[in-house]
């Protein structure tokens, strides 16, 4: 079936309708935005922990991880962290929180299908790529490391 030319100019005009528009430049103001939130309540977490509860700075970065962790975790099971997400973009994606929810938001949505089938076999729908990915690359640049250290 071909369409005439009409419409295929309405179908155009549909497209170019239903399509978002994206302003580049907001967008990475945004994700600039919430990633700073991020990082700057981490370091807040830091130091406190480094300077009030005088922790060594290893426990306090393991400290600090958790926290946010934490902190990702509540607000995805509140729906929160999704609409920060949709905001900031990248800037919420990318740290650990991202990761974070993106494990909690997999879990909560397919709890209905029960703890095996559902929560177990798909909590790392999203984060198992980059899971699998990262212990991959890790491999193979330790695998190059090694062999470089031997020439």
């Amino acid at each position: 079936m071909t369409l005439s030319d009409s419409e295929k100019q309405e179908y155009a005009e549909y497209v170019k309708e239903v399509t978002p528009t994206h302003n580049l430049w907001m967008q990475m103001l945004r994700a600039f935005v919430v990633g700073g939130i991020i990082c700057a309540m981490g370091q807040f977490i830091l130091n406190v922990a480094t300077d009030y509860f005088e922790l060594e700075k290893d426990v306090a970065a393991s400290w600090c991880s958790l926290i946010l962790v934490l902190e990702s975790v509540l607000l995805t099971g509140f729906n929160i962290y999704p609409k920060i997400v949709k905001w900031g973009g990248a800037g919420a994606l990318v740290p650990i929180t991202g990761f974070a929810n993106s494990v909690a938001a997999a879990a909560i949505e397919y709890k209905t299908e029960g703890q095996v089938f559902g929560i177990g076999c798909k909590i790392f729908t999203i984060a198992g790529p980059v899971i699998l990915y990262g212990i991959f690359s890790s491999w193979v640049l330790g695998l190059l490391y090694w062999i470089y250290t031997i020439l």
